[in-house]
């Protein structure tokens, strides 16, 4: 098996790098955070005193950071001298396609593959080994990196050259954020009208009205008993993490020249749903925003 190196252990990449170690993988990894390093030490893996350390015996190496500017912080930091040569570089962060294809850039200067593979599915997803990964880069790099990142996710999909799967990210999430702002939008108008949740779920969910954040993340408690909105909205992705993607769309969108009008319009709800005080709470919390009350109200 691989040598796996990993670097970022938070939220997403500690239960995806516990993932590749059930499935057989050595791992080594890498956060600054202590706490996080030895949670991600419970689960098996191999810890390292830094991010060089760790990529030096790796036959992968794998990022999920914040944003941008820490990939290309830690991929252009002294890693790729470090690793060996022809080590394959795969970035899981959700970035802007900008940073993204700059990253791939510094990786094929040193001689490494690479590839930008985001992912969809949440935290219950890196923790289930059920995520979407959306791959970019070229199809050498891409059936090097499939089965690892099949210990990881359920769907792996190679959506074209560099940056690509950053694209695809960026889209799928704008259409969830829109479609999340619709269907809390029908259910508030419902309870001013006197229709249960329950009713409109019913004719909504087997009719026109039908989508994945009705049917699978309905935000009002009850219909769908696995929505975060029968656990208080936690977070399985957080308003916060949405409001970023959100803004990554209309930064591509403002530099490719489309047209978005539905998208710029979700990320100002959504700034005003963090703003307001709920970037913590799950991205389907913005029912409250248009009730006009807070999640303890």
């Amino acid at each position: 098996m691989a040598s796996i190196g990993f670097i970022g252990l938070g939220l997403m990449g500690q239960p995806m790098a516990a993932n590749l170690v059930k499935a057989g993988y050595r791992v080594a990894g890498f956060d600054l955070a202590a706490a996080n390093l030895k949670n991600a030490g419970d689960k098996g893996v191999t810890t390292g005193a830094s991010a060089a350390d760790v990529v030096r015996a790796a036959d992968v190496v794998v990022t999920m950071l914040p944003a941008g500017k820490d990939t290309l912080a830690v991929w252009g930091g002294g890693i790729m001298e470090a690793a060996k040569p022809g080590t394959l570089f795969i970035d899981s962060s959700t970035i802007d396609v900008g940073s993204a294809r700059a990253a791939h850039e510094l990786a094929d200067k040193s001689g490494m593959l690479s590839l930008d593979a985001p992912v969809s599915g949440g935290v219950g997803g890196a923790e289930a080994g059920t995520l979407t990964f959306m791959c970019g880069g070229t199809a050498a790099a891409f059936e090097k990196a499939k089965p690892v990142l099949e210990a990881m996710g359920k769907r792996i999909v190679h959506c074209g050259d560099a940056g690509a799967g950053q694209s695809a990210k960026i889209c799928n999430n704008m259409i969830l954020g829109i479609s999340m702002i619709g269907v809390c939008e029908a259910f508030a108008l419902a309870e001013k009208l006197g229709l249960s949740h329950q009713a409109l779920f019913d004719v909504a969910s087997t009719s026109s009205g039908q989508c994945w954040s009705l049917t699978s993340y309905c935000p009002v408690p009850g219909p769908v008993p696995a929505a975060p909105s029968n656990r208080d909205y936690k977070p399985g992705f957080s308003s916060a993490l949405m409001l970023k993607d959100l803004k990554l769309a209309q930064e591509a969108a403002a530099a490719s020249g489309a047209s978005t009008p539905l998208g710029a319009a979700a990320a100002q709800l959504y700034g005003m749903h963090n703003a307001w005080g709920e970037g913590g709470a799950d991205f389907s919390a913005i029912i409250h925003l248009l009730r006009g009350k807070g999640v303890k109200s």
